[in-house]
């Protein structure tokens, strides 16, 4: 397995709280904690080096309302991980404002699909190591504003080289159809745009298990991001980082 192998711990915020949807439908939505930062501190102290927080009701309302919440992520963080934010950033200003607050890397997802100009624009100005790009993939194609049935699509092969492009070199591939359900992540999705080439891939969505991670790193994926599996006790941060760390023997 690679040591280079990132697992980024999931931070969902709706109203406040940390919860986590099925199949990105907001009326499937389970609270976990109301104490976002306590939940970043106990993920960092047990040895995540990546949290990757979303602000679902900025997702919505197309501009970032969680910002007290990410504060204390942040906060909370102190330095010892790193923070991505994503969820209503389709503006540079939003961007700049995000990464001015402490966050290490932003997250782009809806304007990347309706508005690429937006990615070129952020991505020359902070770089691309400050910069990602979801790719939410419902029945084949990458769609904006993931929760909602029936978004306008693009084929995901097609947005990944378009974004590469533009200079984007980290791309999270969520399964909208696998997120929160614990399946397994889509690995033939996931291989078809990691032999693209076009940059890392990170597997997001069903990750359950340290199987399903060791199967992301063995078909190319550059990290993957947990979410219900941290919640509900079926992997822990120990088990995920043992997972994919070199020369570690196989997990159960």
């Amino acid at each position: 397995m690679t040591s280079g192998f990132d697992v980024l711990a999931a931070i969902d915020l709706r109203g406040g709280r940390v919860v986590r949807l099925e199949k990105g439908e907001f009326a499937r939505e389970t609270a976990f904690s109301d104490d976002p930062a306590g939940v970043a501190e106990r993920f960092v102290s047990a040895g995540a080096r990546w949290l990757h927080v979303v602000d679902l009701d900025g997702a919505r309302s197309g501009e970032p309302v969680q910002g007290a919440a990410i504060g204390g992520i942040v906060a909370a963080a102190g330095g010892r991980a790193l923070v991505e934010v994503s969820g209503g950033l389709r503006s540079a200003a939003d961007v700049e404002r995000v990464l001015d607050g402490g966050a290490d890397r932003v997250v782009i997802g809806t304007a990347a699909v309706e508005d690429p100009a937006l990615v070129d624009d952020v991505v020359g100005r902070h770089g691309p190591d400050r910069v990602a790009v979801a790719v939410d993939i419902r029945d084949g194609l990458a769609i904006g504003r993931g929760w909602r049935e029936g978004s306008p699509g693009t084929p995901p092969a097609a947005l990944l080289r378009r974004l590469g492009a533009s200079g984007v070199t980290t791309f999270e591939v969520t399964s909208i159809d696998r997120d929160g359900l614990s399946g397994g992540p889509d690995l033939a999705e996931l291989q078809l745009l990691v032999g693209l080439g076009t940059g890392r891939v990170i597997a997001s969505g069903g990750i359950r298990s340290a199987g399903d991670l060791r199967a992301a790193a063995a078909i190319g994926c550059a990290g993957a991001i947990v979410g219900r599996a941290l919640y509900d006790g079926s992997l822990t941060i120990d088990a995920a980082m043992a997972a994919v760390t070199a020369g570690d023997s196989p997990a159960q």
